[in-house]
């Protein structure tokens, strides 16, 4: 009976606890497959509305690409807060990405990411992929296309190179461009690309249409020419603020070694290592001291090695950026060869313009002439009409003679007039 006894609440607690257990079991996934959200319409799923909704796009979600140094690419579509975890940046600097700055052109470096902002280019690099906003876009279209032309190949020879160099691999691998440094190539490529095309369609456009006005000005030429001056203005601003950053990046060494996002990496990884061989000799008591000077010399020559390769990737950067700013300043000098042709021609038509006027200021001055000239014939003319008794009344045959003399002085005090002008320079010979 004890026996019993002390069974039943042992077999009672297990029946107790079985039914518990399987409800706090967790639930079976329905695939392996990873959730993608349509966002094309709004997901529909019977019998759950909660489910529904949670499906819905969240206010304040954007589009973005993300592109990888392997060549992967993806489309996200996620809010300010997944991108700033993601690339580690503050959130003012997603508000330079932003409709407000969107004239504006931007390299900032940071921590572990530089956001660009040049021209329709907007995106977050990394050491590792690049985020880009919007990648739908007409504009953007050209940039992603050269993202997947150039950098899979990239990856591809310096796999090749280490396949077939063998020891000389490292080095080959220390000549090419870091992951960031392709990107920002590209992407400066890519605007100085269609910033010179512009300025091409602009040469095409606007040396016939300042021809036609020097040949003939009229209203429409006019209006042609002063569209062109708008296109030329807003051209040159865009041209000026991506030189501009350029030129910042290129006058501080600081700025420029804060780029190399891959150096950034390796220095911490270096960082991690010798902390932990510093940790790992600390608990060694007896070994301590050649410890401590191990890691000392290995501090010493990763600080070395760390100037060195940041003195190489400044000097390979500077490089990089000195030949699209020449380009640049060549897109520059090129609008402002078409702002003086524009110039020189609207001088040219103000001399026209001068010209004509002097013209009518002389034809205006002759008839002032003439008309004082006449005006001399009708006052001796009114002197004779008067109703006043004159013996030359009764005269006569003296009315032909009379009048011709009158006609002939006026005439010559006309000539007088106008040879005084004319010998003061009034008139053109």
């Amino acid at each position: 009976m004890g026996k019993r006894s002390g069974m039943k609440p042992l077999a009672f607690l297990l029946r107790k606890l079985r039914p518990t257990k399987r409800s706090h079991s967790p639930p079976q996934p329905i695939s392996g497959r990873p959730s993608t959200i349509d966002t094309s319409a709004e997901a529909t799923i019977p019998g759950s509305g909660a489910a529904a909704k949670g499906i819905k796009k969240k206010a304040g979600q954007r589009l973005w690409m993300r592109f990888d140094r392997a060549g992967q690419s993806e489309i996200l579509e996620c809010d300010k807060s997944v991108i700033i975890k993601r690339a580690a940046i503050p959130a003012r600097d997603l508000r330079i990405l932003g409709p407000v700055f969107s004239q504006s052109s931007n390299i900032l470096a940071r921590e572990k990411a530089i956001v660009v902002n040049l021209e329709y280019i907007r995106a977050i690099v990394t050491a590792e992929e690049i985020l880009i906003l919007d990648p739908l876009c007409q504009e953007v279209l050209p940039f992603i296309d050269q993202l997947r032309q150039h950098v899979p190949l990239k990856t591809t020879i310096r796999a090749d190179d280490r396949e077939n160099q063998g020891t000389d691999a490292p080095s080959q691998a220390e000549r090419e461009l870091p992951f960031e440094f392709q990107v920002l190539e590209i992407a400066l490529e890519v605007v100085c690309s269609s910033l010179g095309s512009s300025v091409t369609d602009l040469e095409r456009d606007a040396y016939p249409v300042l021809d036609e006005l020097a040949k003939n000005v009229s209203t429409k030429n006019l209006e042609r020419v002063r569209s062109l001056k708008s296109i030329l203005t807003h051209l040159f601003a865009r041209v000026q603020k991506v030189r501009d950053e350029i030129e910042h990046l290129l006058d501080d060494n600081e700025d420029m070694s804060d780029l190399y996002l891959t150096r950034k990496q390796i220095q911490n990884q270096q960082f991690e290592a010798l902390m932990a061989s510093v940790t790992s000799n600390s608990i060694v008591p007896a070994g301590a001291n050649i410890g401590r000077l191990n890691s000392n010399r290995y501090q010493r020559s990763v600080s070395i090695a760390t100037s060195v390769y940041s003195d190489n990737d400044v000097e390979d950067l500077e490089m990089l950026l000195e030949a699209y700013f020449m380009q640049l300043d060549g897109i520059r000098n090129r609008i402002l060869s078409v702002r003086e042709y524009i110039d020189d021609t609207e001088d040219y038509v103000n001399i026209q313009l001068d010209n004509q006027r002097n013209e009518l200021i002389q034809l205006q001055l002759i008839l002032t002439m003439a008309s004082f000239a006449i005006a001399l014939s009708m006052l001796i003319c009114g002197a004779f009409s008067m109703n006043i008794q004159v013996s030359l009344y009764k005269a006569t045959n003296l009315f032909g003679p009379f009048v011709g003399g009158t006609l002939v002085g006026c005439f010559m005090i006309f000539v007088i007039i106008l040879a005084y002008a004319r010998w003061n320079k009034l008139l053109d010979p």
